[in-house]
């Protein structure tokens, strides 16, 4: 087990990207419940304004700034404000993410690339800017929030299944490269989930999607889950005791009891 020297402080605070909806909402409530001081970031800052005051009317503690992990500045200037309000960040958990419907030789090769700089590229500037100061204290968790489309890709939405295919990819790296330093990088990877993803897109489109999941045997039930469980797995990888590192959890809805 570690020694006193490389301990755990009682004050772990956590940084959520992509935390104005969906699981990075449900985690940001979660985590400051359990206790942990939380800075929220996203593009939508009204959103994370509302939720920062959720999170202080029941007692926590939290912060929330502009984020594009698409922007290395935008990353940048987030880390810093970051650290200024709650010091040193023992966790980050990723969780910012594009999704695009179509063909991908239809798409738009700008729109491919968007997703694969916010789904691939985006955990990379994170772990830039938080990680050197997790090794130096020989102590912290990268948590990055995958899918399923990871090992099982989807139709028409290939640019968001190569996305995840490459993200754990390069989680899978580093959880190597951290081997040793104290800094355990884990991956959390959804099932169906009902989420703000995607509702944006035409109903034509969902359409198209839906009955590709099926068509591919990706529909076997009809259950999705709410982001609340992902939650929960985030948390049981944050709160692992040191010596203990929970490198990948795969949370999917159980298929409804059969008569």
């Amino acid at each position: 087990m570690p020694s006193e020297k490389y301990a755990r402080p009682d004050r772990r605070p956590v940084v959520i990207a992509g935390a104005s909806s969906g699981i990075g909402e449900a985690t940001a409530l979660t985590l400051a419940a359990g206790g942990y001081p939380v800075a929220v970031g996203a593009r939508r800052v009204e959103k994370l304004e509302a939720l920062v005051s959720t999170i202080r009317e029941a007692g926590g503690e939290a912060t929330a700034h502009a984020l594009d992990v698409a922007d290395d500045a935008s990353v940048e200037e987030f880390a810093a404000k970051a650290i200024a309000d709650l010091g040193d960040i023992e966790a980050v958990v990723s969780g910012a993410a594009l999704i695009a419907p179509g063909r991908i030789h239809e798409m738009e090769t700008a729109t491919l690339r968007r997703e694969l700089d916010v789904n691939i590229v985006g955990t990379q500037r994170l772990a830039k800017a938080f990680l050197p100061g997790m090794v130096e204290r020989r102590r912290g968790d990268l948590v990055v929030i995958s899918s399923d489309v990871a090992v099982r890709a989807r139709p028409f939405m290939g640019g968001y299944a190569a996305g995840k295919w490459g993200l754990e990819g390069l989680a899978a790296a580093m959880q190597m490269e951290m081997e040793g330093t104290g800094v355990r990088v884990s991956v959390v990877r959804p099932g169906p989930t009902w989420s703000e993803m995607g509702m944006d897109w035409d109903p034509e489109e969902t359409a198209m999607v839906l009955n590709g999941w099926v068509k591919f045997g990706h529909a076997r039930h009809q259950h999705f889950l709410a982001p609340q469980p992902h939650a929960d797995a985030i948390k049981a990888v944050i709160d692992a005791p040191r010596g203990v590192h929970m490198n990948l959890v795969e949370v999917s809805p159980e298929a409804p009891v059969e008569d």
